[in-house]
């Protein structure tokens, strides 16, 4: 998002053509989570880890050397294609490398990076395409890709597929409606803050009236806010999930509602975009946890479409948005037009997700829980989202972890 106006400048694009890049690499993370999920899931850890960097750095280094707009979506979306996979196959890895008795901690250490780069890899990479010009924000990246290979190959310990891991096993949870009922209202509810976000640094140049060296500050005090929203809504998820995602829903669309108010002030803008930081992580934590826990049957598949439902809220924001400003439509019609998206996910979530819980609740008290295990702890449940346990032997983001929102957010560098 830091560099989408350099982007725009650099291949002759309109912004809104320019934001296409962000939903092509959304696209390839909504495609490429399930899919390599279940294609994979005999494939032993470590080398399907190396595999998906190397895949990852290569993507990112065809986006640099991308001489027009046709070759750069492509370049994002294969980007994209390992994304999801990735942390779920790094967090089986974590375990491997510390230990079972350590495993939240393992988990918590990989995703934290997430939180790094919201704070300060964002930032960076908007100053970089201020600078140094945006082709070097995605070769940086790719170079950082191939070290990261490197370090994989040479220092994780060979770990094998979960034990009775199986495609047929992760193809049975796609039959599961209220699963895809949940997934609509996160790629729709969702979506309404990548509207925004998507063309935040257009809009705070041209609209708030901030200089392009001021970005990058804003965008990382924007990540502090998403940091602070991934701690919140984890408590808020321990305590009710459903109540936690009705919170996150309206507290987001105000967020939105209150940019669209204030967006020309400055100082007030930038608290909106921090309160919509905070306000959007703590509704896509509280998405990812439904999400798990409407998946217990296969609990890789469900991580997955977590990262592919907020990833299908991304390349639904920028296309919107791009849509929106290409029709001539201003900036913070933008705000306006993600509130009401939010307001839809909401929507469908009130209409659809009573019915949903009554499944599942009914599948809990079919199915007994593993172990002797009580059906809060078993997986998939909440409490076992906020540890990371799954029951084929991996383990999932927890809760209240940085992994679910941005996801993405963004947690690219586009």
């Amino acid at each position: 998002m830091g560099i989408l106006t350099n982007i725009a400048d650099g291949l002759d694009v309109s912004i809104a053509d320019a934001g296409h890049a962000i939903t092509a690499y959304a696209l390839g993370v909504v495609i490429g989570a399930p899919l390599i999920t279940v294609l994979a899931a005999r494939a032993a850890r470590k080398t399907l880890a190396v595999w998906l960097m190397s895949a990852y750095a290569v993507g990112n280094l065809l986006s640099a050397w991308a001489p027009s707009l046709e070759v750069l979506l492509v370049g994002r979306l294969l980007t994209g294609l390992p994304h999801g996979v990735f942390f779920g196959v790094g967090a089986v890895l974590g375990t491997a490398v510390v230990g079972a008795a350590r495993r939240g901690h393992a988990v918590a250490m990989m995703m934290a990076g997430l939180t790094v780069a919201n704070i300060i890899g964002v930032p960076l990479s908007s100053w970089a395409g201020q600078e140094l010009g945006w082709r070097a924000t995605f070769l940086i990246v790719g170079g950082l890709g191939l070290v990261t290979v490197v370090f994989l190959a040479a220092l994780l310990p060979a770990t094998p597929a979960p034990l009775g891991a199986s495609a047929r096993k992760e193809f049975t949870a796609l039959g599961n409606g209220p699963l895809w009922v949940s997934f609509v209202a996160t790629a729709v509810g969702f979506g309404g803050l990548f509207v925004v976000y998507s063309y935040v640094k257009p809009t705070l140049m041209f609209v708030t009236g901030l200089s392009e060296g001021s970005v990058p500050l804003v965008l990382a005090l924007f990540g502090v806010g998403m940091t602070a929203g991934v701690l919140v809504g984890g408590r808020l998820v321990d305590l009710d999930v459903m109540r936690a995602v009705y919170i996150g829903y309206v507290s987001t669309a105000l967020s939105l509602v209150v940019l669209a108010l204030v967006g020309e002030s400055p100082v007030p803008a930038v608290l909106a975009l921090v309160a919509l930081g905070v306000t959007s992580q703590v509704l896509g934590i509280a998405l990812q946890a439904r999400l798990m826990d409407l998946s217990p049957a296969a609990p890789s598949l469900g991580a997955a479409l977590c990262h592919s439902s907020l990833n299908a809220a991304n390349a639904n924001g920028a296309f919107v948005g791009g849509l929106m400003l290409a029709g001539g439509l201003g900036y913070l019609t933008l705000a306006w037009a993600g509130a009401l998206m939010t307001l839809l996910g909401l929507g469908v979530v009130l209409l659809f997700g009573r019915q949903s819980t009554a499944r599942v609740d009914a599948s809990v008290l079919d199915d007994p829980a593993p172990d002797g295990a009580r059906p809060s702890e078993r997986p998939g449940s909440p409490a076992s989202v906020a540890t990371g346990a799954t029951d084929d032997g991996r383990t999932s983001p927890p809760a209240g972890d940085p992994s679910s929102a941005g996801d993405q957010a963004r947690r690219s560098t586009e």
